[in-house]
């Protein structure tokens, strides 16, 4: 099973992106994403963007990530 951390796109140059979460920013492609806009949340695997969420989707998920983090 994979956990992924929604990731904010803040950079786009074409297929590549960097996203940012949590303080982490990772590089990643956007392939798989029709139509990428800077803002989008998405998911990512391997490197590469499979899915892109709602923003409410994606701000429930990290404030779910950070109960667990505070909780260890």
């Amino acid at each position: 099973m994979c956990l992924a951390i929604p990731l904010k796109i803040i950079e786009l140059n074409g297929k590549e992106a960097v996203g940012e979460s949590m303080g982490m920013r990772r590089k990643l492609r956007v392939d798989f994403i029709d139509k990428p806009q800077l803002g989008d949340y998405v998911i990512v695997h391997a490197g590469f963007a499979i899915e892109r969420l709602s923003e409410r989707q994606a701000l429930e998920d990290l404030e779910a990530w950070e109960n667990v983090r505070h909780a260890l």
